[in-house]
């Protein structure tokens, strides 16, 4: 019966006294123990609870254990939990451990339990699962196991059994606080019962799942052949067994080391800057480089079309994390640096990340770094490229752009960012740091100490924080080790941010210059998450270790580069705890600070335990071999470091610091004060018993193991190392990143076995692809449920939390990807599902780089004399020990090999190539509580030797191992190819030594050749080896392979290394199959980081039984008696041989250079393959012609049957000189001879579909020759046609729009042809356009013959290539729907016939997904809503040079380069350029001997042309070379001013064409527009070259780049690459015919050629060549109009379907311009920009060809643009009246349509306007001169005073009128403006009210005119301001007339300008008041005072006659009334 047995021993570590009991739970069922009574720490409680259970114990099975405070009157108080996952006690059956409790808060307590488990199933197996394999143990009941399972399994190996000395124990690690979770482990709160019933009510789920989970197993482990891994090719990758981990091959870090790039930034233009008549300026700046525009004036939308190149060498990461900042300046000038209007800033990973590396025509959104509230300041603009070296830049097309002005579509940001960036702040809180390095010398510091008496810190440490090109800094805190800032630094930027680093750098402040101590970066993306249920940044706080040079001071620093973050650290430096919060600012509030600038603040301390709690970690380290020490160092004692952090170092490690706290907290925290006081060597008091770290090795003498190397003697005593070490607690970051790691690994290896069998053409790599996505579906899902343990532990920080979610969230759903992808995996879909997953691979290594870290890397220094030699580093994760295996370090507790490297730059280049020591090194981390099984995963057999002075619980110094076999390692070398060339012949003399254990032996030297074929056996005898025999058989050490260049004087030199492992025989097995023989494997060879070729070899390790070596397999002797003692690889090893012929093309040699400073004269070619080989005739003087006489040779040799085993086949060129000598020009080696394999036609099929064809589809027989294979990009269209006639009609061929139409051939073959619908098909969407022509009666507006020219036909075919990729980019999202859609219908479950109905709904579904692309295909149907254009004839214009279209032309003729000198040093081989020394010519061809007969019979077959049949002969043949040039883009600049002077050089051979007196001044895209004719003779001359120079005033010119051209494989190629074919033929015109040979003529020719019958015109206008018809118009027009009959329609028709002639049919080069990039060679790899060019060539011995076609460019038309200004309108007001105060305006407009300052024209003034109503009646003449095919203005002028010449500039067609207010004595007043774009604008309204603000605002969507169709527009249009709040606000109305005319027009009838003669316009109408009051006062004070103030004034007259009236009444009363008075 199955049972699970718990034993639960004691409770220790208890508080106070009292009774306890404990309750165990498993599977729901509680049991609970007696009670114990008053006890005091300890609890005994010995007692056992049994659970008898029916199924099997699954891996995540929980226990749980509760330990009470019992009472008897309340409820029992919970003093704490431990619950643990099952999977090992399932694995093992028994488990012994002791571990803490957790108390409520899931804090761990010091309370433990010791608990002992058993468990016992029915057949005594533990269930095995273990490194993410999913096998079960089959059922053992015989005993016996096969071995061959056990090698796959890698579970333990059966020798340990159960055994209960090997029972696993440790800490399980501690799940606190699981929430609802499934897996819930426990759950808070007090209410028991609900808590149980909670649990039962989630059983089946769980139960459920596993059952799933467990049926995958049985499946994948029995069922499917694809999960069982293939013995990979690098045999070191496949890890078969658990104690041993794999070595890295590759040697050399490659991050430090500088690499070239260029940024290409062109400034386009700025739009909607805000301000008022601004004067921008655009500053550029990469990193500190700066870089200015021109100045454009009083403009807010300038245009400059600037290019600025900025070049760099420096390191990948310092690249990627320079800023580069776009800022707009309102006039800057040299006296000052102008006003900031905003900037945008983006670091240059950002744009390198972007699909090719570009930005191309995006618009940057300016933002204002100084007030945060303000919104968008405008937009640029602009084309951002980086290229690395290497990296080509595919530019979109430059042609006439008419860019959608659609500013929010284009945003320049990368995918997924939303437009709408918020103001976000950054806080970075920066707490404390610790173990900091001296950084002072201690001479000053003891001089010090003797005066004042006091020791201070040699360390003045601050923090620094660089943000997205700012910089924060915190305060210095004077001599510390240990500083505590407690301060934040705070940004202010964008979020999200497009800068993916946070570079946080502790510097040592110094009066002198700061240093560096050490550099973390904190990448965004890692901390945070920009998904649905995603997350802000966020960090911490959490200890971040920093790493850099060594730590003694010294005071100048190699490494120092190292402590800046360049380079893999090699020394720990120190760690710092800090935290990154993000905070989304809300701008409306009203406190908010408006700056960016940086701030720094005080933040409160935190707490001791935030970042976990101080445990105990045991680090153990045994070193089983040293050997491969370099012989440098080998004469000194050695011996060997182990540190993590500053644990374990003695030399320079605990700097003890001076100010050590003197109080002393409870016992909890000693160990925390301890922690960097206490020196590790010191004694520790520890209740283990007193443990000494001992962190090195004895010293010990090395001993020689040959030339290079010696050894240490390590025996049968390994020396071990231990340390004890205090960290934070935070495995479970560790263990989450190692489950990752683990899968990632496992999907790693599977992806590299398929790319295996897809190289190697093996049978089912689908197979094999799904079974690795069926583990990786599998291990997501088991992660998933291992992480769900932790979801709700408590103690973690906001980022361990979110982090797991999202992770948990990610690899559920790729395993559900995975899932199915597997199911869509067939034969044919293998390679992109492979792409698929691969994209998996990097998501995972992704999602397990955890940005927390917790424990720091481990050290192994190798010291001599006390000196720090070579190092390795090694993750602490990855030897990290968990009770659960998946969470386990991939080298935990495995033997490892490690190999040393010298410290930083000391490391670059061949120093770094050179192994300094190998050691076979077994490491173990965990926790010291959990360490008594740290011994486990070593070789059995040995006794622990521990220190004398102390007794039991210490580690072992010193394993003995008693139990040793005896092997012998035969090592079978078999041969080497594409080895490194390290002479200076360009060859090597190779030779290979073996490395296994401690001894070595070598092969003999092979003089002069990259690919030696050795066929050597090395014999080891007696190699001793320690350990276990069985384990020994899982697991050999690895062998080591290197190769050297044998050198007569010196040392050899290191030329590349590989590993191996061997195939093992245990001396009681049979040697015989499977795996006896070894087969012959491909081992890859790498020097430093690049591959340098493969060794094909076998392995194999024999042990020696008791009868000694006779009992081995025999050996035979040496057979070959010239070789001497060398045995040969035995023959079951070697391949099996069959006879093949070879056949040589000798063609003829090319551009060789001079040897030794003497000419090549009479060279020859000795070609070499397999010991065999022929020698080419000689060519007896090569400058005469270097072409060969003889032209086919051969030669039979015998080779393996298997292809992948053919040795390459060697060519080489000698010359002869007088007296016998040879003198080596140069070799090639072809490494892979299948291309070259011929295979006879398949006569049972008459079609040809299979033909005969080389391996790559070079044609050589004309008998058979299918589609050139080797050019995907050829655009072939085949059609299948029945064997009979076949009509091909021109006119009504079906549009194709569907991405690849599978056509199936005649009845009598299978094969099916896929069409791939590529770019170059524009010709086939052109003729569609044109069959809608012909056929209806649309054609609207027929362009007229005679304006159109060369040119009308390139852009309309650039129009079509646009096009094309449009509906390309359409047409493929349309296939990734329908894709989606299957995949949901999959997922869904629908059958695909209920996919119509369904489909509704479905796309309702990826309606989100169609939104972003549905713009994209919008423009592409918009392209078939346009009015159809009027019809010209176009040409092909390609992307990218001919040749990539066509194969290289190498159909038949090859080409070889041939090199010598040695090779370069660089990674990349770019530098192979400088070794070319010359081309050779030729081809080749190879089959098994007998032949059948039918091919030599054949009519016309030449035995002496052998394959090689009807190819042309070779003699000098004389041709005319035309060469056109078009025009060249983005050049780069050469001179200061950011522009060049470019003219075109054409070099053929001796004639050299310089067109200098050419040039074009100042421009990066200039138009030449040029044919060139050069005569030539092939062979002689025919590389041509087309090189670009920059034209200098002093001093030589400068070449900017070139371009070169084969011109011989063009002119031979069957492609007929000599004329390009045009789409129509016509004998006059712009489309005439350019080739001497009339299509009829080449029709005829061809057919010849092909000995294909035909052509046969027949009537109706049909024509039939080789059994199929073709169809055209047979009508012609002359010069004159006359229509005459003519073939060449219907010839030409043919010859543009010429690729669906059988047998000898291809595409043939059409009419075409190539776009070839320009190369600098001091620049290798990087372009300098591209040359559009087209070749024509014409035999001299046929008629001459006619006139070039005329392809200057086309000059510019004059044109006139009269603009009346009749009134304004509702101006606004600006001036106040002197002595009214009332407002008015003193009106005037102003108008420019080019450039500002040239040709402003000003109105008159209209003053005093109090309306704002102005009357002008004013003319405005602007002359241009303008490009109708690119709307483009022209200007020339000289940039400035002291410019040689004037400059021609394009710019946009834009009219700019302004209104102002004229001031007399201050600046007149802007007032407002507005921009036509004479091709687009609205129309004027019909009246001033009609005239508002919406035709500016609405602008797109109201209908727009051109001036150029219309000629003659007047209406009102508005002028516009922005206000203070950036708001458009209408300032005003104009009233124009713009008038457009020819210069012929103008010239006859001419204006003046303003109100002038001839056609004067009448003066305006305005009230008087515009008079100037000082002319007329009287007039104008009537004006102003009657006007306005009449009535007043009447009544204060009124009033004033009243008062007189009043006065004089007042006045004289008096007397009147005296006198009446008197009565007088």
């Amino acid at each position: 019966m199955m049972s699970l047995v718990v034993h639960l021993k004691t409770v220790a570590h208890l508080r106070g006294k009292g009774d306890r009991i404990a309750k165990v739970t498993f599977r729901g069922l509680p049991l609970y123990s007696r009670v114990a009574e008053n006890c005091g720490e300890v609890a005994h409680f010995n007692e056992t609870f049994r659970w008898p259970i029916a199924s099997r114990l699954d891996q995540n099975e929980m226990l749980e254990v509760q330990v009470y405070n019992y009472s008897k009157v309340f409820t029992n108080r919970l003093v704490g939990t431990f619950c643990m996952v099952l999977q090992k006690v399932a694995e093992e059956g028994h488990l012994e451990l002791t571990d803490t409790l957790i108390d409520d808060n899931n804090m761990s307590i010091k309370t433990s339990v010791t608990i002992d488990i058993r468990y016992q199933p029915m057949d005594g197996t533990g269930g095995m699962w273990s490194d993410g394999e999913f096998l079960d143990v089959p059922d053992d009941r015989d005993g016996m196991f096969a071995f061959e399972t056990d090698s796959l399994l890698s579970g333990q190996s059966h020798g340990s059994g159960t055994s209960p000395g090997r029972s696993l124990q440790g800490s399980i690690p501690t799940f606190r606080k699981a929430g609802r979770g499934v897996f819930s482990a426990m759950k808070l709160g007090k209410a028991k019962s609900s808590k149980d019933d909670h649990k039962r009510g989630d059983e089946p789920a769980i139960l459920e799942m596993e059952d799933l989970d467990k049926k995958a197993m049985r499946l994948a482990g029995m069922l499917e052949p694809d999960t069982i891994s293939l013995a990979s090719v690098t045999a070191v990758t496949t890890n078969v067994s658990n104690k041993r981990s794999k070595p890295d091959i590759k040697m050399e870090p490659s991050s430090g080391r500088p690499v070239d790039y260029q940024i290409s930034i062109t400034v386009i233009e700025a739009r909607q800057l805000i301000g008022l008549n601004m004067d921008p300026v655009v500053c550029v700046e990469v990193g500190d480089d700066k870089k200015y525009t021109s100045m454009k004036e009083s403009t807010n939308c300038p245009y400059y079309n600037e290019y600025f190149v900025f070049d760099f060498h420096v390191p990948p990461d310092v690249m990627f994390d320079k800023i580069i900042k776009l800022s707009v300046i309102h006039s800057k000038n040299l006296l000052r640096s102008g006003t900031l209007v905003g900037t945008f800033k983006m670091d240059v990973g950002t744009v390198y990340s972007q699909p090719e590396h570009q930005f191309y025509h995006k618009w940057a959104i300016l933002s204002d770094p100084d007030d945060i509230t303000a919104g968008c300041k405008g937009y640029v603009k602009c084309d951002i490229a980086v290229v690395g070296k290497g990296d080509n830049i595919k530019t979109p097309h430059k042609a006439n752009e008419t860019d959608e002005d659609d500013i929010e579509g284009n945003l320049l940001l990368p995918e997924g960012i939303p437009a709408e960036r918020q103001w976000a702040r950054f806080y970075v809180k920066i707490h404390r740091a610790e173990g900091l390095p001296k950084m002072n010398t201690s001479i000053m510091a003891n001089v010090k100490k003797a005066f004042i008496g006091e020791n201070r810190d040699l360390v003045d440490p601050y923090v620094q924080v660089q943000f997205s090109g700012q910089k924060g800094k915190t305060s210095v805190q004077k001599s510390s080790y240990e500083p505590i800032w407690n301060e934040q630094v705070i940004f202010t930027e964008l979020f999200p941010p497009l800068c993916k680093r946070i570079k946080v750098q502790i510097r040592d402040s110094d009066k002198v210059n700061d240093v560096a101590i050490g550099t973390h970066f904190i990448d965004l993306r890692k901390i945070s998450n920009d998904g649905d249920k995603g997350f802000l940044p966020t960090l911490g706080p959490a200890w971040v270790n920093m790493y850099g040079s060594t730590r003694q001071y010294t005071l100048m620093d190699e490494h120092q580069d190292l402590n800046d973050g360049l380079g893999e650290g090699v020394s720990f430096r120190a760690r710092l705890l800090i935290s990154v919060a993000v905070e989304i600012l809300d701008t409306t509030s009203p406190e908010i600070i408006c700056s960016t600038d940086v701030q720094v603040e005080p933040v409160s301390n935190i707490s001791e335990s935030a970042t976990g709690k101080m445990e105990e970690f045991f680090l153990f380290g045994s070193f089983l071999e040293a050997t491969m020490i370099d012989r440098k160092i080998g004469d000194k004692p050695i011996s060997f470091e182990i540190t993590i952090g500053n644990y374990g170092n003695h030399i320079d490690g605990v700097s003890k610091s001076s100010s050590v706290k003197k109080k002393k907290k409870e016992g909890e925290n000693q160990e925390e004060e301890n922690e960097l006081i206490q020196n590790s060597s010191e004694d520790e008091a520890d209740e283990d018993a007193d443990l000494t770290s001992v962190s090195s090795t004895p010293p010990m003498k090395p001993f020689i193991t040959d030339r290079n190397y010696f050894h240490l003697p390590y025996f049968e005593k390994k020396p071990c190392v231990y340390i004890k070490s205090w960290w934070q607690d935070q495995r479970r970051r560790l263990y989450n990143s190692n489950m990752m790691d683990k899968i990632a690994d496992k999907l790693e290896e599977g992806l590299n076995d398929v790319q295996e069998v897809i190289k190697t053409e093996k049978a089912f790599p689908e197979r094999r692809l799904r079974g690795v996505l069926e583990e990786l579906s599998i291990g997501c899902s088991r992660y998933v449920t291992l992480a769900n343990k932790d979801v709700n532990l408590a103690g973690r920080t906001k980022l361990d939390r979110e982090r797991l979610k999202s992770c948990m969230r990610e690899m559920d759903s790729m395993g559900q990807q995975a899932k199915q992808i597997r199911t869509q995996v067939k034969k044919n879909t293998v390679k992109e599902k492979l792409k698929l997953a691969q994209n998996f691979l990097q998501r995972l290594r992704f999602l397990a780089d955890e940005p927390q870290h917790s424990i720091p890397d481990v050290f192994i220094w190798m010291m001599s004399n006390n000196k720090r030699i070579a190092y390795a580093r090694i993750p602490s994760k990855d030897i990290l020990y968990s009770v659960v295996d998946e969470e386990t370090g991939k080298d935990c507790g495995k033997v490892k090999a490690v190999f040393l490297k010298l410290p930083g730059k000391k490391g670059f280049g061949p120093a770094g190539w050179t192994v300094q020591a190998k050691l076979e090194l077994y490491l173990w981390l965990g926790l010291n509580k959990s360490r008594k099984n740290f011994l486990h995963g070593l070789p059995n057999g040995f006794e622990e030797i521990r220190a004398t002075k102390m007794g039991h619980g210490l580690p072992p110094v010193t394993l003995v191992y008693d139990m040793k076999q005896v092997f012998q390692l035969r090592a079978h070398m078999y041969q080497a190819r594409s080895l490194f060339a390290a002479d200076s012949s360009g060859l090597s003399d190779p030779f290979a030594r073996v490395f296994f254990s401690s001894q070595s032996q070598v092969t003999e030297v092979l003089n002069e050749t990259l690919c030696p074929t050795w066929d050597q056996l090395l014999v080891f005898d007696d190699v001793e080896l320690f350990g276990e025999a069985t384990e020994l058989r899982d697991d050999p050490p690895i062998i080591v392979v290197e190769f050297y260049d044998q050198d007569t004087v010196g040392k050899a030199e290191f030329i590349g290394r590989t590993f191996a492992k061997p195939t093992i025989k245990m001396r009681d097995e049979p040697y015989g199959p499977p795996r006896f023989p070894p087969q012959l494997e491909y081992y890859q060879i790498y020097r430093g980081n690049s591959i340098a070729g493969e060794l094909l070899a076998a392995f194999e390790l024999l042990q020696v039984g008791q009868g000694g070596r006779a009992d081995l397999p025999p050996l035979e002797g040496p057979t070959d008696s010239e070789r001497g003692p060398i045995l040969p690889v035995p023959l079951g090893i070697r391949p099996v041989l069959s006879r093949y012929r070879i056949e040589v093309l000798f063609w003829g040699l090319r551009d060789l250079k001079r040897i030794n400073l003497a000419q090549v004269d009479r060279p020859r070619v000795d070609i070499e393959c397999a010991g065999r080989g022929v020698q080419s005739a000689l060519i007896q003087n090569y400058k005469k012609n270097p072409n060969f006489s003889t032209l086919v040779k051969w030669f039979e040799v015998d080779l393996p049957e298997n292809e992948l085993l053919h040795p390459p086949l060697n060519i080489r060129v000698v010359d002869c000189r007088a007296f016998g000598r040879y003198i080596l020009v140069g070799s090639h080696a072809v490494s892979t001879l299948r291309h070259y394999i011929y295979s006879p036609p398949d006569k049972s099929c008459n079609n040809w579909a299979t033909a005969a064809k080389l391996m790559n589809g070079y044609m050589v027989l004309t008998n058979g020759c299918s589609q050139a294979r080797s050019s995907p990009s050829l655009s072939s269209r085949t059609f299948s046609r029945p064997a009979g006639d076949v009509s091909v009609s021109l006119e009504a061929e079906p549009p194709i729009r569907k991405m690849d139409t599978v056509v199936k051939l005649d009845a009598m073959s299978d094969a099916v042809v896929k069409v791939d619908m590529n770019e170059d098909e524009s010709d086939k969407e052109k003729k569609k356009k044109k069959k809608k022509k012909k056929g209806g009666a649309e054609e609207e507006e027929e362009t007229d013959e005679r304006v159109l020219d060369w040119w009308s036909k390139y852009f309309a075919s650039i129009e079509t290539l646009k096009e094309n990729l449009r509906s390309q980019e359409a047409a493929q999202a349309e296939a990734e729907e329908r894709e989606d859609l299957e995949i949901a219908a999959e997922a869904a479950d629908i059958r695909p016939d209920d996919l119509h109905l369904k489909g509704s709904k479905m796309k309702e579904r990826f309606k989100e997904k169609k939104s972003s692309k549905q713009k994209r295909s919008q423009a592409a149907d918009g392209s078939e809503k346009r009015p159809p254009k009027a019809r010209v004839d176009e040409l092909v214009v390609y992307n990218r040079e001919l040749e990539s279209e066509y194969g290289n032309f190498e159909d038949w003729l090859h080409t070889f380069n041939l090199y010598r000198g040695k090779a370069g040093d660089d990674d990349e081989h770019a530098l192979d350029d400088d070794r070319i020394v010359g081309r050779f010519k030729g081809s080749l061809c190879m089959y098994k001997v007998p032949l059948s007969q039918e091919i030599t019979r054949e009519a016309g077959y030449d035995p002496n042309m052998g394959m090689f049949q009807s190819i042309p002969h070779n003699d000098p043949i004389h041709v005319l070379v035309r060469v056109y040039v078009v025009r060249a883009t983005d050049l780069h600049p050469a001179d200061i001013n950011g522009k060049a002077d470019p003219y075109v050089v054409i070099k053929l051979g001796k004639s050299e064409v310089k067109d200098k007196e050419n040039y074009i001044s100042k421009q990066l895209n200039p138009v030449f527009g040029k044919s060139f004719d050069i005569e030539a003779t092939f062979p002689m001359e025919s590389m041509l070259t087309v090189s670009v120079y920059d034209w200098d005033l002093v001093g030589t010119d400068d070449l900017i780049g070139e371009t070169k051209i084969d011109l011989e494989n063009r002119f031979y190629s069957k492609f007929r690459a000599t004329c390009g074919i045009a789409s129509n033929y016509s004998m006059h015109g712009y489309n005439i015919w350019r080739d001497p040979m009339k299509p009829s003529q080449i029709l005829a020719k061809l057919c010849k050629e092909g000995k294909i019958d035909g052509p046969h015109y027949g009537p109706g206008g049909k024509v039939k060549v080789a059994n199929r018809i073709f169809t055209g118009p047979t009508e012609i027009e002359d010069e004159n109009g006359l229509k005459k009959q003519t073939e060449e329609h219907l010839a030409l028709s043919v010859l543009n379907h010429w690729e669906e002639i059988p047998r000898v049919g291809c595409k043939l080069v059409p009419e075409h311009v190539e776009t070839r990039p320009l190369l600098n060679p001091d620049k290798p790899g990087i372009e300098q920009g591209r040359l559009e060019m087209w070749v024509d060539m014409f035999p001299m011995d046929m008629p001459a060809p006619g006139p070039a076609i005329d392809i200057s460019p086309r000059k510019p038309k004059r044109y006139e643009l009269r603009v009346i200004i009749w009134n304004t309108d509702e101006v606004i007001l600006e001036d106040d009246d002197y002595f009214t105060g009332e407002k008015s305006s003193d009106i005037f407009v102003r108008g420019w349509l080019k450039g500002q300052q040239e040709d402003k024209q000003d109105t008159d003034v209209h003053y005093h306007s109090l309306t704002g109503e102005g009357n002008f009646n004013w003319r405005f003449v602007f002359p241009f001169d303008y490009l109708v095919a690119e709307e483009k203005i022209i200007i020339s002028k000289k940039e400035s005073m002291f410019s040689w010449d004037e400059t021609e500039y394009k710019i946009p067609p834009r009219l700019t009128m302004q209104v102002w207010d004229a001031d007399h004595f201050s600046a007149d007043d802007f007032l407002g403006a507005i921009e036509l774009d004479l091709n687009r604008f609205p129309r004027g309204a019909k009246t001033a009210k009609q005239c508002n603000l919406d035709m500016i605002r609405n602008e797109q969507e109201l209908p727009t005119i051109s001036i150029f169709k219309q000629k003659r527009v007047k209406g009102w249009w508005p002028f516009v301001a922005r206000d203070e709040n950036d708001e458009m606000e209408l300032t005003g109305k104009v009233e124009a007339e713009l008038h457009l005319v020819t210069a012929e027009e103008a010239e006859k009838s001419p204006v003046g300008l303003g109100r002038n003669e001839p056609d004067p316009l009448e003066k305006p109408n305005r009230p008087d008041t515009s008079l100037m009051w000082f002319l007329g006062p009287l007039k104008s004070l009537r004006y102003f005072i009657w006007h306005n103030y009449r009535w007043l004034i009447l009544k204060a007259l009124g009033l004033i006659l009243l008062l007189l009236m009043l006065g004089l009444f007042l006045y004289s009363i008096p007397g009147y009334l005296v006198k009446k008075i008197l009565g007088a």
